[in-house]
This record gives C-alpha cells, structure tokens and sequence, in this order.
C-alpha cells in the first residue's frame, strides 16, 4: 500500500498568492540585490588586471563575445516572451472571455488521467480539483483512469462517491496489462476511441500528482472555439516539494525558466513541448491508430544503440506528433497547477537522475524534430532546436577557458571568472524574479550551476541515448544490458564521450590562443613522412 504523507506541507492555498510589484521587490529584496552588486563590485576592483593583460586578454575576448551571443539570446527570449504576456495573450484572454459569457460550452470534458500508487493524500486533492474544474464548466466529464493498482481506483471511486455523488461525472477505469506510463495511456485512448468521443471534444492530459488550480481547465477551453487551428495547449505549472529546501528553491527556479521560454516560443504558435502534467488536446488526432502507436511504442533507431523504445517522454512524443502534423500550440500562463515533488532519499541523486530523464527526452525527439527542417514549423522555433543541441558545448567553453588560463597562465584569472559569473547571472536572474513568486538571491547561483550540470550531462546522455532511469515510477530502467555486445557498446560510448571533451579542451585552447598548434615539422615527425622521405 502507498506510504501516506500528512496533508498539511503540501496545502495547495500555500502557493496560489502571486505577489507582484513592491509586495516582491521589497526594500528588503532590493537591499540584498545592492549589496549583492556592491560585493561584486569590490571584486571586479581586487582582479582588476587578470581580465585584459596581454597573456590573458585573448581569452577574455572569447569568453565576452561567447557572453555577448548567449547573452543575447537570452534576452530575445525575454522580449519575446513579455510581448506574449504583456500583449498576445491578454487579447486571446478577453476574447475567450467574450466566448465564455455568451453561453458556448464544450460538448463533454474527458480527463486522461495515469497513476500509480501515488499518495493518498495527492491522489485525493488530483481528483477534488478536475471534480471542481467540471463542476465549474458545468458540462458532463470522464475522468479515464490509466491505472497500474487497484489501491488507487478503490480510492479514487469511492472519493467520487463520497463527495461527488451529484456530479455529472463517470469514471472509466483502464488496468495496464503491463509495466509503463506509456502503454496505459496507449490503452486509454484504445478504450476512448471505441467509446463517444467525438473529433471536436477536448481531452485533458494529466498526471496523477497534478493538482489543478482553480479555472485551470476554464482559461483553455474558449481558445479551441476561437481558433479550430489549435490542436492543443499547455499549461503554467508550480511545484510542491516535500524535501529539501535547496531542491524546492531549484525546482522554482525552473519553473520560472519554463515561464519565460514557454511565452516565447508560444509567439510563434508552437512549444518545444506538451507537458505531460497538464496538456489540452482537441480529440480528432489523439484517436488516430497512429498517434496510439507512436505514444505505445516510440522509439530510436540509433547507429551505437540499435533500435531501443523510449520509457518516459511521453510529452515529448505528443509535441513530436502535433509538429509533424504542422499542428499550432499554445501556452496559456494564467492556467495553473502543481506538481507534487516528493523527494525521498538523496536530493542530489534525484537531481542528476531528472536531469538524465529530461535532457535525454530533449536529445532524443530534438534531432528527429531538427529533421523535420524550418519548412515545416516556424523559423523560429527551428532555431530554438538547433539552440538546444549547441548550447550543451558552448556552456562549457567559459568555465574550461577559465580552468586552463588559471593553470597555464595566472591562477587569479579563476577569481576573476567567479565574479564575472556572480554578475551576469545575477543580471539574468532579474529577469527570472519577474516569473518568480519571490526574489530569491540562491538564483544565481542555481541557475549557474543547473547550466553547467545540464550541459554536462546532455554531453553524457547523447552518446548514451537508449540508457533511461525513471526513479518515481516505480525505479523503471532501459538500456542496461548485459554480455560482450553491450560491453562493446559501453566502451564505444565512453570513448566517445572522452573524445569530444578532449576534443572540446584542445580545441578551446587553441581558439583562445593558450597553446600554440603544432608545426609542420612536428605532424611529419609524428606521422613519419620525413622519415620515409630520408629512406627514399
């Protein structure tokens, strides 16, 4: 039976005050920010020289310019993202709003909901907030339940017969035969294609740990009868952490990235991804025989792996299908929810293995999405794909430039690289605390060190695409084989891995002017010309 959690560390009206104006930037907030800068300022003024003398100032060049370009990006993002939320997205709002109070209504909501042995107290708050969410629409709804335990659907029908007896809702339970979010939710749409689901009604993905806040469902479904190009929509999200705090203060933090990049690229029409906590879809694909298949059976043909099935990324797969398809998609900001992240056992290892599961879902679908070409998305959004597969390298330039100027040439350009660092991520954090519920001076720090272990294990991952980890459903594991092939296999991507880094440091190195290249004379000694030349 599921371990039980006390209600009270997770009670969702904890988190649904978003303070803004002088209610965030306090002179508290705006002191510590100060000081923060004033710090760095003393900095920049004890290394003042290890930036521009002349054995160093090559470097800082590379390292200002590299800046400039990642710097620059980051701040398109922004504009982008504030013309979304400042001018696009409130316009679709009040016309939604418009549609609303005229009396228009979807046909049926249909809830795809998968768990598995969640917590009792998570699985009841899940199941009160889509009750409400109907309630609310005032039209009839299913919840369909992808399920892998009888615990939870003894739990969730009789909480809907408990305290929703007067609802309009049905409960369609669908047992998974075998292991995996993604052949439950496969079954699911087996079960709604040969039901009365119609290509016009709108089907609701979410996980088990997802609580919706309130009109979470109700700001996204006006937008399907404004637009009957859009095929889908995903949702704002805040995080639950029961655990430690720097991992409550990481997973905010993301969450504010998430914010900013999502109404960036939803400028365009399209996301980089369908979130599987909480996505609207509109019926009509989702029952093709070929949407069915991709979610059930995914996978990779890989030149080192073969061909091996993806175990999580089922959102990926989604988005995946929708771009193909040339499908526009939306992130709507003010449609809530939260994730419950229950962190048990070492915070650090449950870091690292989301980092593992997320950054291989991104390198898996980002080449083939790549494929696909800008013809077939916006230009846009294409180069967003592109941005992701490079900027895994380009990460790592700065801080092995800084490494190897330390140790080949003056050891305080090291000090002077941390303040460089204190302060530009500090000038990105200013933009993230506008998607933040708070000021928080951990960011900077977090958002420099979730970048570099980031791009540290994408390096790791793309050479090790079909190995998958998924530690919160149920410890499931891919790609861990054994014998003399899988033995072959693992070596070539270890050599591989050391390949590029040295390939990396050596290549920095020479770019930055640290070392110098070898000469002619020393490639032929190496390669034995001259001395078969002198033999002849």
């Amino acid at each position: 039976m599921p371990q039980e959690i006390a209600p009270g560390p997770y009670t969702v009206d904890e988190i649904t005050h978003q303070p803004r104006g002088w209610a965030k930037w306090t002179p508290f907030a705006l002191f510590q920010i100060t000081l923060y800068f004033g710090l760095c300022f003393i900095g920049l003024t004890t290394f003042e020289n290890v930036f521009f003398n002349p054995a160093t100032k090559e470097i800082t060049l590379v390292i200002g310019l590299l800046g400039i370009w990642r710097y620059g990006w980051w701040f398109t993002h922004a504009v982008r993202a504030w013309i979304y939320g400042r001018f696009v997205y409130p316009s679709m709002r009040d016309a939604g709003r418009k549609v609303w109070e005229g009396g228009w209504r979807p046909r049926h909501l249909h809830f795809m909901m998968t768990t598995y042995k969640e917590h009792r107290n998570i699985t009841e708050k899940v199941i009160r907030s889509i009750c409400r969410e109907i309630r609310e629409a005032d039209v009839p709804g299913t919840i369909w339940l992808g399920s892998g335990d009888k615990f939870d659907e003894d739990l969730i029908s009789e909480l809907l017969q408990r305290e929703w007896s007067d609802l309009n809702v049905t409960l369609h339970v669908v047992r998974q035969n075998q292991p995996g979010k993604r052949l439950a939710i496969g079954l699911v749409l087996r079960a709604m294609s040969r039901g009365e689901v119609e290509d016009d009604d709108l089907i609701i993905f979410m996980d088990g740990d997802f609580i919706l806040a309130k009109n979470a469902v109700g700001a996204c479904l006006p937008l399907f009868k404004l637009y009957p190009d859009l095929q889908a929509c995903t949702t704002d999200e805040e995080v639950l952490c029961i655990g430690p705090k720097w991992v409550a203060n990481w997973l905010t933090m993301r969450f504010a990235q998430r914010r900013l990049a999502m109404q960036s690229h939803s400028l365009s029409g399209r996301v980089l991804t369908l979130t599987g906590r909480m996505s609207v879809f509109r019926a009509n694909h989702l029952l093709k025989l070929k949407f069915i298949r991709l979610l059930e059976a995914d996978h990779l043909e890989h030149w080192l792996w073969g061909k091996f099935r993806f175990l999580s990324g089922d959102d990926k797969s989604t988005w995946y299908y929708m771009l193909q398809s040339g499908c526009r998609m939306l992130y709507v900001p003010d449609a809530m929810g939260y994730t419950v992240e229950v962190i048990e056992g070492s915070g650090m290892d449950r870091m690292v293995q989301n980092f593992r599961r997320w950054s291989g879902n991104m390198l898996r679908n980002g080449s083939r999405a790549l494929a696909l070409g800008p013809h077939r998305m916006p230009f846009f959004i294409w180069w967003c794909l592109l941005d992701q597969r490079v900027s895994m390298w380009t990460m790592l330039v700065s801080p092995v430039l800084a490494v190897c100027t330390s140790v080949l040439h003056d050891p305080a350009y090291i000090f002077g690289y941390v303040v460089f660092i204190c302060i530009t991520r500090m000038l990105l954090s200013l933009f993230l605390y506008g998607y933040a519920r708070k000021v928080d001076l951990s960011y900077p720090f977090i958002l420099y060190f979730n970048q570099l272990i980031n791009a540290s294990v994408k390096v790791y991952c793309i050479f090790r695409l079909s190995k998958q980890r998924w530690s919160n459903r149920g410890d499931q594991r891919a790609g861990e084989g054994d014998g003399l092939i899988a033995t072959l296999q693992n070596w070539m991507a270890s050599y591989l891995t050391a390949l590029y880094v040295t390939i990396l440091f050596v290549g920095v190195c020479l770019m930055a002017g640290l070392i110098d290249p070898p000469s002619g004379r020393m490639i032929s000694h190496v390669l034995g010309i001259s001395a078969s030349a002198g033999a002849m």
